[in-house]
C-alpha cells in the first residue's frame, strides 16, 4: 500500500492496461467483419450482432460490477475481470460455430466492464493529490485504444486471420495482472448486499433492448411484429419496475426531475449513434465495396482516429474558458457538415475526399467526446456524479447497438455508395437533433448565476 502510494502512476498504468481491453476489443471488431462474414457464412445483419451483444453485455454489466465491487474488494474483482477476459480470448478463436463466438464477445464484454469500476474505486480511494490528472491519465488510455481499435484491428488480421483480434489482449492481459497483485492495494470486503443489484431491472433492461434489435432488423423483409410487441412490453415493465426501486439500474425518476441531464444523455445517444454508423460502416463499406485490404483498411481508418485525438486538447482548452455549450456547438456542426459531404461522394470520388470527409467527422468526435462529458457535470450535484457517469455509458452503449441495427438494416442485401447514402441520410436527421440539442444547452452565463 505504502509503495503504491509513494508511485502513485504504478497504480494509474496497471488499472491503465486493464480499462482499455473493452474499448479496443469494441473497436477491433470493425475491420473484422467481413473477414468473419465470409468465415462464418454469415449477412451483415448477422454480423451486426457482434457489435450489439458486445454494448448490451457492457451495458448490464458495468452498474453491476461496481457494486460488486463494493463488496468483494475491488482488486478481487479487477483480477477476476483479468480473468474473464482472458477465458474469452482463449476460447474465441477456437470458435466451431457463430454463437459460440457470440457467447465469447459476451463473456468479454462483461469481464472487461468489470475492470473499469473496480479501477475507477482504487483511484479515487487511493490517490487523493493529483487525482483530476489520474483519471484524465486513464481516460487517455480507453480514448486512444478505441480511436485506434480499428488500425491494430486491421494490421493484425492482415498479419494473420480475424483470430488475432483475440490473441492481442494476452500482453495486455499478463502485464496487468501481475502488476495488479504486487501493486494494486488490497482492501477489505464490504459487507454481501445482492439486495442493492437490480437484476429485475436488468433482465427487463436486456429483454427490451433484444426485441427492439430484432424488430429493427427484420424491417427489410418480413417485419416481426412479435419483437415489437416483446419489446414493449418488457419497456413497460422496465419502467414501472425501475420507477419504485431504491437502486434502480436506471434511475428514471431523477431524469424526469433534471431534464437538462435526459437532453444530455438523449444528444450523447444520438451522437454515437451517427459516429459508430461511421465508425463500423466505413471499413466494410471500404473492404467490400473499394475492395482495400484489412491493413489498408486500417490505415485510411487513422484519419477518423487521428483527426479525433489531434482536436480533444483544443476541445479542452475552449471549454476551460468558455465551457462546454460553444464546443458542443461546433462539433455538432462538423457532425453535419461531415455527414453533408459524405452525400456527396460519389463511385468515382478519389480516396483523399472520402479522407478529408473522415476528417472532419473525426475532429467533430474529438470535440463531442469532451464537451458531452463536461456538460453533464455541470448539470448534476457532486454526490450524483458516480450514478450519473453510468447512465452515460449507458447512452454510449445505446447509440452503439441502434448504430449497428442501422448498418444491419441498409447493409444486409447489397452495399454500395447508394446503401451508404441511406446511412449518411438517416444520420443528417439525427444530426438536426444533436444541434438543437446543443443550442438549447444553457450557457456559461446562465450556470454561473444558478
Amino acid at each position: 500500500m505504502k509503495e503504491t502510494l509513494q508511485k502513485p502512476w504504478l497504480l494509474v498504468l496497471t488499472i491503465g492496461l486493464g480499462t482499455l481491453l473493452n474499448p479496443l476489443n469494441s473497436s477491433m471488431i470493425s475491420v473484422a467483419l467481413t473477414r468473419l462474414q465470409h468465415e462464418f457464412s454469415l449477412t451483415f445483419a448477422d454480423a451486426s450482432w457482434l457489435i450489439s451483444i458486445f454494448y448490451l453485455a457492457s451495458a448490464a454489466a458495468q452498474p453491476v460490477m461496481g457494486k460488486l465491487s463494493d463488496m468483494f474488494g475491488p482488486k478481487r474483482l479487477f483480477l477476476t475481470g483479468l480473468i474473464l477476459v482472458a477465458g474469452a480470448a482463449i476460447l474465441a478463436p477456437f470458435s466451431p460455430n457463430y454463437p459460440f463466438l457470440l457467447g465469447c464477445r459476451a463473456l468479454m464484454a462483461i469481464g472487461s466492464s468489470t475492470l473499469f469500476p473496480s479501477g475507477m474505486s482504487m483511484v479515487r480511494t487511493n490517490i487523493t493529490e493529483g487525482q483530476g490528472k489520474a483519471l484524465a491519465a486513464l481516460s487517455i488510455f480507453a480514448s486512444t485504444s478505441a480511436a485506434f481499435g480499428p488500425s491494430i484491428g486491421g494490421f493484425l488480421i492482415a498479419s494473420w486471420d480475424w483470430q488475432s483480434i483475440f490473441i492481442i489482449n494476452f500482453p495486455f492481459i499478463v502485464l496487468s495482472f501481475v502488476m495488479a497483485i504486487f501493486i494494486l492495494p488490497a482492501k477489505g470486503q464490504g459487507k454481501i448486499e445482492l439486495n442493492r443489484i437490480d437484476f429485475s431491472g436488468i433482465a427487463l433492461f436486456i429483454v427490451a433492448m433484444i426485441g427492439l434489435i430484432l424488430f429493427l432488423l427484420s424491417l427489410e423483409n418480413q417485419v416481426h411484429w412479435s419483437a415489437l410487441m416483446v419489446f414493449l412490453l418488457a419497456a413497460i415493465g422496465f419502467y414501472f419496475c425501475e420507477k419504485n426501486k431504491r437502486e434502480p439500474f436506471i434511475d428514471l425518476v431523477s431524469l424526469k426531475r433534471n431534464p437538462n441531464v435526459t437532453f444530455v444523455y438523449l444528444q450523447f445517444t444520438s451522437i454515437n449513434l451517427i459516429y459508430y454508423c461511421y465508425f463500423f460502416g466505413f471499413p466494410t463499406f471500404l473492404q467490400q465495396v473499394r475492395h482495400y485490404s484489412e491493413e489498408h483498411t486500417g490505415l485510411i481508418m487513422l484519419a477518423l482516429a487521428g483527426f479525433s485525438v489531434i482536436v480533444a486538447p483544443v476541445a479542452g482548452r475552449m471549454i476551460d474558458r468558455y465551457g462546454s455549450k460553444l464546443p458542443l456547438v461546433i462539433g455538432a456542426f462538423l457532425l453535419l457538415t461531415g455527414t453533408a459531404l459524405l452525400l456527396t461522394f460519389q463511385q468515382d470520388s478519389t480516396l483523399l475526399w472520402f479522407i478529408a470527409i473522415m476528417a472532419v467527422l473525426g475532429m467533430s468526435n474529438g470535440f463531442n467526446n469532451i464537451s458531452m462529458q463536461t456538460a453533464l457535470y455541470e448539470q448534476v450535484k457532486p454526490e450524483e456524479t458516480g450514478s450519473a457517469s453510468g447512465l452515460f455509458q449507458t447512452s454510449r452503449y445505446l447509440g452503439s447497438i441502434l448504430s449497428s441495427c442501422l448498418l444491419g438494416l441498409a447493409f444486409n442485401s447489397h452495399l454500395d455508395i447508394e446503401h451508404l447514402h441511406i446511412i449518411a441520410g438517416v444520420s443528417l436527421v439525427f444530426c438536426i437533433l444533436v444541434i438543437v440539442l446543443a443550442l438549447r444547452l444553457p450557457g456559461q452565463k446562465l450556470l454561473r448565476s444558478r
